[in-house]
């Protein structure tokens, strides 16, 4: 304990330590309030003049127009929602809404809108995958909606995972298990986790410039030389190296993220959390969770990710002569995802990003996006969930880096 409380005393004395856990807490702040500058909206004050609201004016408004919407989302409340659409655009002899007169939209549809959501994919075509509008639906047929949803993931299944019955099976059981009828209010969009997936990524880079020099900076000074001659200067020294590290990261992205939500639900509304995530995302989403535990679950999913690439890091750490190459070699593997989405096709794509440390807080190939997605691995008769996947993948690596990283530290040669 005496040597891992020097080791921390150490890291937090310098400089960059601190300048980049603030920089990590700023951008956190930042993140969390940056979507409510894109929120917008036209509205009509009390005389009856049209006004234009951004912010969290815009955020009120909405939730306002919308109250009436929240709720449980039975099929007869979607089956009103898409007569009430319909009926609009056809007193006004339009089929899109957006070929609605002024001000019509606002004061007709937008106050139904939350429930509108979904309708269009649940009812696409089993073949093309092509979704009707809302005009061409016969809302008799909604009234099994919940049916048709399944009905919905069956078809796209078939298509997203053809040669793997087991995946088309695996997802159809995990659909079933889902609460349903599912719950929506109205107030936030998806792009609040875009930006809490952002915010891990970032946090993610910051926590592995910390951890590149812990061990390369002593081989470049010289320093290891002088340490590893003392009575603790291998396994002890190696494994409180190990464990300062990782301890100032994941406190660093627990402090991180909880800043974040707690500042995005209080801006956005804390009720809004209780929205299913298929009101959110694809309403055959396989998850069964609100937009609240989908939070928590990328907060506990990206500091694992966080924990494995700094092991990972430290591993690199331990190789590596200087700062420089160590630091690089470890920027590289953080954004190896991202490379990788862009790059590589099909199937080895999403078994790399499934297992690569990074990738459960990268910016395209994430636990977020995956969550949301229909990615199975498939080895034979077994099909895998890509969160499952990267989860237990960060599970595995976390010990077996640490235990490379030290193992590698014992053995390094003192030039």
């Amino acid at each position: 304990m005496g040597i891992l409380r020097l080791e921390l005393k150490r890291i937090l004395h310098s400089k960059r330590t601190w300048i980049l856990l603030a920089l990590s807490l700023l951008f956190s702040a930042l993140l969390a309030y940056l979507p409510t500058t894109y929120c917008y909206s036209n509205g009509t004050d009390e005389a009856g003049n049209e006004i234009s609201l951004t912010g969290l004016a815009s955020i009120a408004y909405e939730k306002e127009q919308q109250a009436d919407a929240s709720g449980i989302v039975t099929p007869e409340r979607v089956r009103e929602a898409v007569e009430s659409y319909q009926a609009c655009l056809i007193s006004y002899g339009v089929t899109e809404s957006y070929d609605l007169p002024e001000g019509v939209y606002e004061r007709e549809i937008l106050p139904i809108a939350p429930l509108l959501h979904g309708v269009k994919e649940a009812f696409a075509d089993p073949n093309t995958g092509m979704a009707p509008t809302l005009m061409e639906i016969d809302p008799e047929k909604i009234n099994d909606y919940y049916s048709v949803c399944e009905a919905r993931l069956r078809s796209l299944m078939a298509m997203e995972q053809p040669d793997s019955q087991a995946a088309q099976h695996k997802a159809v059981e995990m659909y079933r298990q889902i609460e349903k009828p599912f719950e929506v209010y109205p107030g936030m969009s998806s792009t609040i986790m875009d930006y809490q997936n952002i915010m891990g990524f970032l946090v993610l880079l910051f926590c592995v410039m910390l951890a590149a020099p812990v061990f390369s900076a002593d081989y470049q000074s010289g320093a290891d030389d002088i340490l590893r001659c003392t009575k603790h200067g291998r396994t002890s020294l190696g494994v409180a190296k190990l464990l300062a590290a990782l301890l100032i990261a994941g406190l660093t992205f627990i402090l991180c993220a909880a800043v974040f939500i707690l500042l995005a639900d209080s801006l956005f509304g804390w009720e809004c959390i209780k929205t299913s995530i298929q009101m959110m995302y694809s309403i055959v989403t396989l998850a069964d969770m609100d937009i609240g535990q989908l939070q928590v679950l990328f907060a506990v999913a990206g500091l694992l990710s966080v924990l494995a690439s700094v092991s990972f890091t430290l591993f690199l750490s331990s190789k590596c002569k200087s700062t420089v190459s160590s630091l690089a070699a470890s920027l590289v593997f953080c954004i190896a995802p991202v490379v990788i989405c862009m790059t590589v096709p099909g199937v080895l794509s999403t078994w790399l990003c499934s297992i690569l440390p990074a990738s459960g807080t990268s910016i395209q190939a994430s636990i977020l996006y995956a969550m949301t997605d229909f990615q199975f691995l498939n080895v034979g008769s077994l099909a895998v969930w890509t969160p499952y996947a990267m989860i237990g993948a960060c599970v595995i690596e976390i010990p077996l880096f640490s235990f490379l990283t030290v193992r590698s530290y014992c053995k390094h040669t003192v030039n």
